[in-house]
């Protein structure tokens, strides 16, 4: 029997194995989690011809460096600097064929802070609820450190142009897909009317991203609205995206791996393209809330799943007149 194709990892930090979130942990407390980047992860895994679900590499701020022991077909989207295979240099958002033995190194650009690496057949991984994503809470998801060995399904033969020496594949992205906004669209949320005319306020002040960021959600200090009623606010379920008004100078934008509950007002929330910049964004960014209508939200949404599912289709079809 032939040896199974495994992913070493020759350094890493912040690294972890995920995917598309926990849909059923919210029903039974716990978080959805999964990848920050919705849009970026769901295109890694349809780049290389896998479905929307499958476990992918999430690499936080520092990269990562990988070494396959057969020949797989990767690819690399968020916010990544160019990806190198042996030294050479390779566009992100397209698929890169690599063959067994050569490390493949990748970077994190200055624009963003997150980078996602899918592979052809994907990873072997602990599952919980039908879901890999990590959950800190609990304990559990597969952690990628120097020396981890990740178990793929299936490797992939060379998908190379002999001409040019490299993998030539272009499914229709478009160059500026991964450039990551400074202005995140939201609605008003469930208690932007207890905040009177000073929720304005929200979407015409600059706010500084803090180094406060992590699954759970991010802080921006900056100018926060008050309430123009007293009260406690009762706890209650709180949508990914909420932006909440804690006491003090910070915003507290909720992000996958908020709590079910929470108790702080909510002024507005994140569309989902918005939640997929704010992943991106980087200690000391300055940024700004722009309000929208919930059907404009949804046409953003629906453009971009488009544009998702016509990779899809393109990459499926030429895997499969290559085979």
């Amino acid at each position: 029997m032939a040896d199974r194709p495994e992913l070493r990892v020759e350094s890493a930090t912040a690294c972890v194995v995920t995917d598309l979130g926990r849909v059923a942990g919210p029903a039974r407390g716990l978080a959805v989690n999964g990848a920050l980047d919705q849009f970026a992860a769901r295109a890694a895994n349809a780049l290389v011809g896998n479905a929307p679900t499958a476990p992918l590499i999430e690499a936080t701020g520092f990269g990562v460096t990988l070494r396959p022991s057969h020949d797989v077909l990767m690819s690399v989207t968020g916010a990544p600097a160019e990806p190198t295979v042996d030294g050479r240099s390779h566009p992100a958002w397209a698929p890169l064929s690599v063959r067994a033995g050569e490390k493949v190194r990748v970077g994190i650009s200055d624009a963003g802070l997150r980078a996602y690496v899918a592979v052809h057949g994907s990873f072997d991984v602990p599952r919980l609820m039908g879901s890999c994503a990590p959950d800190s809470m609990i304990g559990f998801g597969t952690h990628v450190t120097s020396g981890t060995c990740l178990s793929l399904f299936r490797s992939h033969p060379p998908l190379v142009n002999r001409r040019f020496g490299a993998t030539v594949f272009d499914f229709g992205i478009p160059r500026d897909v991964g450039r990551v906004s400074a202005v995140l669209d939201a609605v008003d949320g469930p208690d932007a009317a207890e905040f009177g005319p000073g929720l304005q306020r929200l979407y015409d002040s600059r706010y500084t991203v803090t180094p406060r960021i992590d699954h759970v959600g991010l802080r921006v200090a900056g100018h926060v609205p008050q309430r123009s009623v007293t009260g406690e606010v009762l706890s209650r379920g709180v949508p990914i995206g909420a932006v909440e008004a804690p006491a003090g100078d910070e915003l507290l934008v909720l992000m996958r791996g908020r709590g079910i509950t929470a108790g702080y007002p909510v002024l507005a929330v994140l569309t989902s393209r918005a939640l997929d910049n704010a992943a991106q964004l980087r200690p000391g960014q300055q940024i700004r809330f722009r309000r929208t209508t919930a059907a404009a939200a949804t046409a953003a949404y629906l453009e971009r799943r488009r544009l998702l599912d016509r990779i899809a289709l393109r990459a499926r079809t030429a895997f499969a007149e290559l085979r």
